[in-house]
């Protein structure tokens, strides 16, 4: 037994021997725990609940151990948002904007482009006020170039740790949610700076792009006929590099450079021999830039799938790359180092992250660019190896090949910047023009005003909370009662007093109250016994009440639960010698019993034992030994609605019901033992038949359960809900006077909108209500001699067209829904969970295993269908429970049961399944591409389709597979997103409008 138990246990041990009448101020004290010994801190490890003079555990040791600052307040040290010293200011990464922060960390770091962009002319003059910027109005640039030049000051000058590109970011209309091609976006920038600064007046500015970036090639055509040559020229700023098939970032180059030959269909038109010749074809690199972008190709049109996807392969290259062999003019200096590597963290094209590796031209040392956070490399090297480690999309790791020094190998880089060697050393004094400067210094001083503001609120924080521990730790070692007058405070309130993360509100002690307005025994445990001198503090300061002294403590209660308690052991004796009489065989005749009200019947009886103590429900569970689940029983109770002991097996006629499924047999010796506390309960000995009226009965009525449900509302909550005055069958005709539903329909699929009614309640029915329409089935036995076959003939008559109306309807109904639930079931390697191979799940939890056993088979037609009793739980009118059919087999939940790995999805029937796929993107981070969904066995293909067509009805389960896992990001810097296919950059500012 729990401790708890033992200590509620402890309590009351006296009441097995005291009589109510006998109870004194001793017992009740012993019955509130005041004889309990107060615990020791340090030998007490949690609060003891059972005892109110336990004070251990209830948050007194964040006070009265080692004080730490920092506990006192939930502000970061605004330090921690400074730059560090000789270190590079971060971006904030908007959403899934990690690939434009990647490349302007790149941009940056050229120091040329950086200089150029610094001498580029800004409106910023219109925000000027003799010397100054106006305190009052913010710098908005108003070009691509002004917001350049500000983020690159902001960049170089910051006092910040990370600034925000947000300005940026709008000006060229990205959606901050939506990842994009980083490479792609990097062509379309450069594009569109290059027709920007074309405007420029000064050449160094001008030209600035085609200097650094720049380079030119030609595509060479050799006619093998004749040898004429042609030659088309290009501008290019950056080579794209095919990866597939190749280890080495040579080979790459030799590909891309290598010769093409133009045979059979694909032959060359020779103006010089004016035909179509074989032929060959390169690409000859006539002149390189200064800057040198690689793009690595490893985003890829998959034709199969019809997208993107990426190629996960190493790709070595080396920190010195020689590229004379690869140009036609010979005897420049074309040696070039790598100065930037662009990472792309992830298995699919569409969901990653991107982080950027890039020296430092002035001291030479590589830093990591992460969005926020900037990290420096060890010893002036590039390092790769966590970013290598995080992509893997299985457990077949390819092998990372070995690399030389100066040789790296990534299967994630996707992009290598090379700057050409040259003898001079880079310009170290890149100055950020006056205006800029005071921009940043403005801003610069916004973000000290901001530290110290925060630095202030820690303070106060700080010396609030230190006043608090002295309050604590005051009032804390005075909070013991021993033998001094006391108090009762509720252990809730105490919580939040020693809880530093909310404010004291006043003490409420109303929650537990008794009847008598005095403190229930019940309540104990969730309050604790303090010192008067406590009490007098806490409400002097705080307020409340009401103030619970030693009068507090409720004689009334404790009486009565003497009283109950006395009972409740004998009762306990009683049960178990019921339990052993129903084991053995009943010898001779004995008395029929509902196996309901036998599963129940302990429960009945407490409850009658309570009906004096609204809130004894929760203790006797624990003095029985088992816990009552309370919601359960209160919805128990009003689905039987107050059915008493033995109820459940009468019949509307109030004699003996037909159905042997519903009762049992017990010996006369447990009879008398229930019959000692249930002295009203219907008796029927063995040998008393069953009611002959039912037997008889032939007929049945039918009312809308609508209308079943509406009076059940109005008895229940007379005063909420409106009374109900007319049956209104006329709904379940049609227009010509005819019925709708066939009774095998009514017992079936529309068993919610029918219910059955016996001719004794249709009776009382007809004199309560205004019945418009009297509709019943009959019972007629075809056959001469031993009728094999029923038949049920309705009043009205079926209407078959207006029947076949309906199913019709209903089937447009499946399939033009709005807001209807499915559900979506994820397969995990490759095992698919189908509802079929788990039967169990759904049958109704709250069949018994004995109802289970004695279920008929399903095959087994029209089972008694002048049967009087619907079941245990039985309505005083109509009930679906009175239905044959539903009482010959195992009754399942019509509520669909989610399994593990499935997720409920609000769908409408008109909406198409690539909308579907969107919805299943976001419930399980799977891209729409990578979706396989199937229904029934019936792939799921067609994305234009509706779920209507498809045949997609409410609650049905859609089998989902997942082509490609998605690697688990959680442990990087930032959220990983799952995107859709992106549609390019269309709509917006890199593409001019």
């Amino acid at each position: 037994m729990a401790p708890r138990l033992q200590l509620e246990k402890a309590a009351w041990r006296w009441a097995e021997t005291v009589r109510p009448e006998e109870v004194s101020q001793e017992h009740i004290e012993t019955a509130y725990r005041i004889w309990l010994e107060p615990c020791i801190r340090g030998v007490c490890r949690r609060n003891c609940k059972g005892n109110p003079n336990c004070l251990v555990g209830i948050g007194e040791h964040i006070w009265l151990g080692e004080i730490d600052e920092n506990s006192f307040h939930n502000i970061d040290d605004p330090n921690c948002e400074r730059r560090k010293k000789n270190s590079f200011v971060g971006l904030t990464n908007l959403g899934a904007t990690c690939y434009v922060n990647t490349f302007l960390q790149v941009w940056f770091l050229n120091l040329e482009l950086r200089q150029a962009l610094y001498l580029c002319p800004s409106t910023c003059s219109d925000y000027m006020l003799g010397d100054g910027i106006q305190e009052e109005k913010d710098y908005e640039p108003q070009t691509i170039c002004e917001h350049l030049q500000y983020l690159f000051a902001l960049l170089q000058n910051s006092n910040r740790r990370y600034i925000d590109p947000s300005g940026f970011v709008k000006a060229l209309g990205l959606d901050t949610g939506q990842q994009q091609d980083a490479q792609e976006f990097s062509k379309l920038f450069m594009s569109l700076l290059e027709d920007t600064l074309s405007k420029q007046k000064n050449p160094d500015v001008r030209n600035i792009v085609q200097q650094q970036f720049c380079g030119e090639y030609a595509y060479v055509t050799v006619c093998n006929q004749c040898g004429r040559e042609s030659k088309l020229l290009s501008k290019f700023y950056e080579l794209e590099l095919n990866i597939q098939g190749h280890k080495q970032l040579t080979d790459c180059i030799s590909e891309f450079l290598k010769e093409e030959k133009l045979e059979g269909d694909n032959r060359y038109f020779c103006e010089n021999c004016q035909s179509k010749q074989n032929a060959t074809r390169k690409i000859r690199l006539l002149s390189l830039p200064c800057t040198l972008n690689l793009q690595l190709m490893r985003f890829v049109f998959d034709r199969q799938t019809g997208h993107k996807k990426k190629l996960n392969t190493y790709i070595g290259f080396s920190e010195i790359l020689d590229m004379e062999p690869y140009v036609e003019h010979k005897g420049g200096s074309y040696v070039y180092e790598l100065s930037a590597v662009l990472i792309h963290r992830g298995v699919s094209a569409y969901s990653g992250h991107y982080i950027a590796h890039v020296k430092d031209p002035q001291s030479g040392e590589w830093y990591k660019f992460n969005d926020e956070d900037i990290e420096k490399m060890e010893g002036k090297k590039l390092q790769l190896g966590i970013e290598e480690d995080l992509a893997e999309p299985s457990k077949s790791q390819t092998r990372k090949p070995k690399c030389g020094k100066g040789t790296h190998c990534s299967r994630n880089a996707y992009m290598l910047v090379y700057r050409l060697q040259t003898q001079e050393k880079p310009n170290t004094t890149v100055q950020v023009p006056a205006f800029l400067q005071e921009l940043v210094d403005r801003d610069n001083s916004k973000f000290e005003e901001w530290c110290i503001e925060m630095a202030e609120m820690r303070k106060q924080s700080v010396d609030k909370g230190k006043a608090k521990h002295e309050e604590v730790k005051e009032l804390y070692q005075r909070l013991p009662a021993g033998a001094e007058p006391y108090e009762f405070v509720s252990l809730e309130w105490l919580q939040k007093w020693l809880d530093e993360s909310t404010p004291t509100k006043p003490i409420d002690n109303h929650a537990c109250l008794c009847s008598h307005d005095k403190l229930h025994p019940d309540k104990i445990s969730i309050m604790k016994r303090i010192s008067e001198y406590a009490a007098d503090i806490f409400y002097s300061r705080y307020g409340g009440g009401p103030r619970l002294t030693v009068k507090a403590l409720c004689k009334e209660c404790v009486v009565e639960r003497c009283r109950i308690l006395r009972l409740k052991n004998q009762l306990n004796e009683d049960y178990k010698t019921v339990n052993n009489l129903l084991k053995a065989a009943v010898k001779g005749d004995g008395f029929w019993v509902g196996k309901s009200s036998l599963r129940s019947w302990r429960q009945l009886a407490l409850e009658q034992l309570d009906e004096q103590d609204g809130d004894a429900e929760q203790s006797n569970g624990k003095m029985n030994g088992s816990t009552l689940n309370k919601d359960e029983s209160k919805e128990e109770r009003k689905e039987e609605e107050e059915l008493n002991f033995n109820e459940d097996i009468l019949c509307p006629h109030g004699e003996l019901c037909i159905s042997e499924n519903e009762r049992r047999l017990v010996s006369k010796e447990a009879w008398s033992k229930l019959q000692q506390y249930f002295p009203k309960a219907p008796e029927f000995p063995s040998y008393k038949e069953c009611c002959s009226q039912c037997k008889d009965t032939d007929v049945l009525y039918i009312v809308s359960q609508f209308f079943v449900e509406e009076w059940r509302k109005f008895v229940r909550k007379p005063t909420r809900c409106s009374p109900v005055s007319s049956v209104g069958n006329s709904a379940l005709l049609c227009p010509h006077g005819g019925l709708m539903f066939t009774f095998a329909s009514m017992t079936k699929e529309d068993s919610k909108l029918i219910a059955l009614i016996w001719p004794s309640e249709w009776q009382m029915i007809q004199k309560l209500f205004v019945v418009d329409h009297v509709i019943k089935i009959t019972r007629i036995e075809v056959g001469d001699v031993n009728p094999s076959e029923t038949q049920y003939i309705s009043e009205p008559k079926l209407c078959p067209e207006c029947r076949e109306g309906l199913l019709c309807q209903q089937q447009r109904d499946l399939r033009e829904y709005t807001q209807a639930t499915i559900y979506v079931h994820k397969v995990v390697d490759n095992k698919k969970v189908m509802k079929d191979s788990a039967p169990e799940l759904n049958v109704s939890s709250s069949e018994t295993e004995e109802d289970k056993e004695e279920a008929k088979p399903d095959g087994e037609k029209d089972p008694d269908f002048n049967q009087s009793n619907g079941g245990t739980k039985r309505q005083k009118i109509s009930h679906q429970n009175y239905i044959a059919y539903q009482k010959q087999v195992i009754r399942r939940s019509m509520r669909h049961r989610k399994v593990r790995g499935e997720k409920a999805l609000l769908v409408s029937a008109n909406q198409t399944l690539k909308e579907l796929k969107i919805q299943i993107m976001h419930a399980f981070s799977v891209a729409p591409f990578d979706q396989n969904l199937s229904i029934d066995g019936k792939i799921l293909s067609d994305d234009c389709a509706t779920l209507g067509t498809l045949g997609v009805i409410p609650e049905s389960v859609i089998l989902l597979k997942a082509d490609e896992p998605i690697a688990d990001y959680a442990a990087m810097d930032d959220v990983m997103q799952v995107c859709m296919p992106e549609e390019g950059f269309k709509g917006t500012g890199l593409l001019g409008h």
